[in-house]
Parts: structure tokens; C-alpha cells; sequence
């Protein structure tokens, strides 16, 4: 037989098999990737065994099979199991180490994530396991103001933490962390501040969301920042919030400085109650620091000097603040009561939650719902709590004030899909009609019959908290209504409102001064969605702020039509 024949024979013979193969290991090799991190073995991994070998139900499957399976399952498994086996790899696979990743995957499926835990890091799990008649509970939504450092974050990892939506794993995960940073108290914070420049700084910077359940209630927490720098976010997230809790520090001289002039527990009760929270819990926090050691003597301090203020900004004491010491740190407190406070004999900050009474809300009003972000994800999602009315999927509704028809694709309440929400839930909605930059945060969902009013000009009557020098027509300050925010100005004085009697200067003022109530015409630099305060007064309060300080709050008496 003739050599040239039987020689093209043996190569088509490799070709079908291991020539490609061999391809394939030289390419890789070739492309070494020298900077590759040292592989450091998991003494206590499980045994690996991989699926394959399962499959074939045989050991001695030679070398060649097993990197050919190997290849074909990392292509079937999906790529974003890829990226979580390696997150950390900065370089696009270099030769042996793309090889061994089928391995790592299938070594984590096996066993559970020992490996992972060291290698990457683990989201906290924010999604409560949903029972059918889940959606039923009341949902309450709970921001948390005060100073910067008074224990907010810490306050909400920690209650994250004993109602078991953070599991004990990614805390201690939180906590070796910290301590690598020589931040050991900041883990629990971590929970809620998720983003690297929040947990490098240990400030909120953004209003952290996650969800919480007790037995009676469904409630998302809103962790507003305390610096004063963030005061804008602040104010988007009480103005979703129906419970305000306010943290102080008992820890001596930071109370003081949290409640001068210039701290931010002042600002925040005074912006929490004019964006519509009604009731206000007061927990003061750090009772378990040296210099306080639980002392009653100390409580009853931070009671006195706050109760005057929180009077003044209209809270009544009696019926809508409730005290309450605890530790945010050790958790002493919030869900258990504590033996080193026995003078306290209220509930606990969660007993205390779910037995608050219900809020009345009406789902059959007129759907309004302010949008507080928006991004892009298969379609264009919008953000906001739903104020009043009832929503449900493929509904067709108009965004104001631009008078887009959409329709609602998917909605979600708190993460998990559903096929209708009501009142007061906190929903994610998928839209179709809109383009995600044709949404601006202030703009509003309505249903096509009732529609919101929107407009530049309104009279409003205005309370001026803190301002050095007089107000007069033509001054320029921010307005926040509901989520909107816009430059306005102040075009006209109308009347003095007199403080005790409520009665009306018959002069036009020339001026308004600190602590003055007046009536003046705002006009705004863009069309606005707003309502009166007395047809809806969630979105008919406001606050004026300028030079980063809250000058004043006031509400909407009456929309001024245009004149063209």
C-alpha cells in the first residue's frame, strides 16, 4: 500500500479527536499567565469529585475525555457562574488557569461555598423568604435621621441581623473586614452602607433600603445619611418614610454637638416633619458607652433638652414621641429587653413597631406615585412609593408633567414580583412607552382620568426657620416637594400670618424675618407636578433650603393658572 495514502488516513483519524485538543493546550500554554495569584489550597474542602465522573459512572476516565468534558461544561454553564467563581481576576483568563475553572465551578456547586467565602465577597441577602399570604401584612416604612455618628446604619444592620435578614456568616464575613481596617464597631453598618466610599469614610452617604418582617408587619427601613452635606438625600428618603426614628448618641459631648446649632438632629426632626412622618421614635442610642453605663439620670437629660424642640417643630409629646434607650452596637434592647436597664419598662424597639396601630390609607383614591430614581434594565424601572390608589400589572397610566401614556410591564413591592400593590408600599416598576431620560426623580405616575395638577406658580404658606439677614420678593432658593427638586423663587409677599391667633396682616409685608409665618407666591424655574396641602398633603408640603441649610418649610394653599 502506498505511504501517501495511509499518512492523510492517521491525520484525519487525530483530526477528529485529540488534534484539537492539542491545539488548544499549546495555545494555552503560549499564553501563560505569569501574574497569576498563587493558589493556596482549602485544607477542609470537601472532596472534589466532578460532575462528569458522576455521570460516567466510571474512575478511570483518561486524561484527554476529562479535559474535553471540561471544556464543553464551562461553555454549557452560564457566564455569570464564571465571573463568580474568579471575581477578583483582573486578567481575561490566562492559559492554565482558564483551564481549571470548570473545576472551581463545579467544586463550589459540590461543596457548598467554603471556597468562595475567602475568595469574594458575599452580598448581604435582602429578599425575605415570601409566604403566599406575605403580601397581606401592613407595609410601614421607617427612616432613620439624626447626627452623623449617632448610630443610625449601625441600628439597622443590627435589627437586619436579629430579624434574620442578614445571616451570621456575612457578618463575621463584615466584621474580619473592619478589622483590617481598624474599624472593628463599623460592621454591622456595612449591612446598609454598601458602597466602598460609605464604608472607607464610615458615612451614609446614600439612603441605604433593605426590609425587614415582624408578625403582624412588612416594613423597609430607610437609613438616611447624617452628614449635612447629604441633606438632599436625607430629604428623598423621609419624604417615603410614614414612622420617623430619630437616633441619638447619650455618649457625653456627642449629644451636645448632634443638638447645637449647627448638628443635624435639630434639622432632621424639623425636614422628617414636614415631609409628612407623623410619628417620631426617639432611640437613644450608645447607652452601653463608658460615660453614660446606662444611667437613667443621663436618658432623662437628652428627654429634657429635646421634648421643648420637638413641641416647637409640631410633634405633640404625649401622643406621636416615644422614648426609648438602647444599644445599636450590642443590640441590647431593639428586640429583647435588657437586665442593665431595669428602669425602662416599655417594649423593646421591634415589639414596639408592630404594636403601633395602623395607618389608614385609602386604595381607592387617585393613583400618585412620586418617582424617586430610575435606571435602565430591560426596559426602563422606576422607583417610588405609592402614595395613594392601587396599581396593578398592565395598567395603563400618564407620567406628569409630561404627559407620557406607559404601561406597566412588572411590578415590584419590596423586591418580590407581584400582580397589584396598594398605598404606602415601596414599588419597582417596569414601564413600556417612556424612555429612561425622558424621567427626571419629581415626576409622577397618575391614573389617566385624575390627573395631578402641575404648574410653575402657586401661594403658599411659608414658616422661616433659620435665616441671618430678611427675605424679601425675588429672593432665590431651593425647593424639595415630595421627590422634586427645583430652583424657585420667592416673586411675591402676600400677607403676615400671625403665629398664636392665625390672623392676617392686611398690609403687603416688605420683608420676613427668622421665625415669621407668611403667605407669599413662589415661582418655580421648571413645571413642577404639586397639590394643594389640603386635597393631598403628601405632596403639598415643601421645604426651602440655600446655602445647604433648610430656611424654611411651608405648604401649598393654592395653584396659580398661567397666564400665556
Amino acid at each position: 500500500m502506498d505511504p501517501r495514502d495511509t499518512a492523510p488516513d492517521s491525520w484525519e483519524q487525530e483530526d477528529d479527536g485529540e488534534a484539537t485538543i492539542d491545539g488548544q493546550l499549546e495555545s494555552s500554554f503560549t499564553s501563560l499567565n505569569v501574574n497569576a495569584k498563587p493558589f493556596v489550597p482549602n485544607v477542609n474542602a470537601a472532596e472534589f469529585v466532578p460532575t462528569f465522573a458522576m455521570k460516567a459512572h466510571s474512575e478511570n476516565v483518561d486524561s484527554m475525555a476529562l479535559l474535553e468534558n471540561g471544556d464543553t461544561e464551562m461553555t454549557q454553564e452560564e457566564p455569570w457562574e464564571q465571573k463568580e467563581a474568579e471575581p477578583n481576576k483582573e486578567e481575561p483568563g490566562g492559559g492554565c488557569c482558564g483551564d481549571r475553572e470548570p473545576e472551581v465551578i463545579a467544586a463550589t456547586e459540590e461543596m457548598g461555598s467554603e471556597i468562595v467565602e475567602e475568595e469574594e465577597e458575599m452580598p448581604a441577602p435582602k429578599v425575605p423568604s415570601m409566604q403566599p399570604d406575605a403580601p397581606k401584612k401592613e407595609h410601614i416604612n421607617v427612616v432613620f435621621i439624626g447626627h452623623v455618628d449617632a448610630g443610625k446604619s449601625t441600628i439597622g444592620g443590627q435589627i437586619m441581623y436579629l430579624t434574620g435578614m442578614v445571616d451570621k456568616r456575612t457578618l463575621e464575613k463584615y466584621e474580619r473586614e473592619a478589622k483590617e481596617k481598624n474599624r472593628e464597631t463599623w460592621y454591622l453598618s456595612w449591612a446598609l452602607d454598601t458602597n466602598q466610599e460609605e464604608r472607607d469614610k464610615g458615612k451614609t452617604v446614600e439612603v441605604g433600603r433593605a426590609y425587614f418582617e415582624t408578625d403582624k408587619k412588612h416594613f423597609t427601613i430607610l437609613d438616611a445619611p447624617g452628614h449635612k452635606s447629604f441633606v438632599p438625600n436625607m430629604i428623598g428618603g423621609a419624604s417615603q418614610a410614614d414612622l420617623a426614628v430619630l437616633v441619638i448618641s447619650a455618649r457625653k459631648g456627642e449629644f451636645e454637638t448632634g443638638f447645637e446649632k449647627g448638628g443635624q438632629t435639630r434639622e432632621h426632626a424639623m425636614l422628617a416633619k414636614t415631609a409628612g412622618v407623623k410619628h417620631l421614635i426617639v432611640l437613644v442610642n450608645k447607652m452601653d458607652d463608658a460615660t453614660v453605663n446606662w444611667s437613667l439620670e443621663r436618658y432623662e437629660e437628652c428627654k429634657e433638652k429635646l421634648v421643648p424642640f420637638l413641641k416647637k417643630v409640631g410633634f405633640n409629646p404625649k401622643k406621636d414621641i416615644h422614648f426609648m434607650p438602647c444599644s445599636g452596637l450590642t443590640g441590647a434592647n431593639l428586640k429583647e429587653p435588657t437586665d442593665m436597664c431595669s428602669w425602662y419598662t416599655g417594649l423593646p424597639f421591634i415589639p414596639h413597631l408592630d404594636s403601633l396601630p395602623n395607618f389608614n390609607r385609602s386604595s381607592d383614591g387617585p393613583i400618585r406615585l412620586p418617582i424617586v430614581d430610575k435606571y435602565k434594565d430591560m426596559g426602563t424601572v422606576i422607583l417610588g412609593k405609592l402614595e395613594s390608589g392601587s396599581i396593578s400589572k398592565a395598567q395603563q397610566l400618564v407620567m406628569m408633567p409630561n404627559r407620557h401614556v406607559v404601561e406597566v410591564l412588572s411590578l415590584l413591592s419590596d423586591d418580590v414580583e407581584t400582580d397589584d400593590a396598594g398605598p404606602g408600599e415601596n414599588l419597582k416598576l417596569r414601564l413600556k412607552g417612556i424612555e429612561e431620560e425622558e424621567i427626571l426623580p419629581g415626576f409622577i405616575l397618575c391614573n389617566a382620568e385624575n390627573l395631578c395638577h402641575s404648574g410653575r406658580t402657586f401661594d403658599a404658606q411659608i414658616v422661616i426657620i433659620e435665616h441671618k439677614s430678611i427675605i424679601c420678593p425675588g429672593y432665590n432658593a431651593v425647593l424639595h416637594i415630595h421627590t422634586c427638586i427645583e430652583e424657585v423663587q420667592i416673586t411675591a409677599l402676600i400677607c403676615l400670618v400671625d403665629k398664636k391667633s392665625g390672623e392676617k396682616s392686611k398690609t403687603r409685608p416688605r420683608f420676613v424675618k427668622q421665625d415669621q409665618v407668611c403667605i407669599a407666591r413662589l415661582r418655580t424655574a421648571g413645571t413642577i407636578c404639586l397639590e394643594t396641602f389640603k386635597d393631598f398633603p403628601q405632596m403639598g408640603r415643601f421645604t426651602l433650603r440655600d446655602e445647604g441649610k433648610t430656611i424654611a418649610i411651608g405648604k401649598v394653599l393654592k395653584l396659580v393658572a398661567e397666564r400665556d
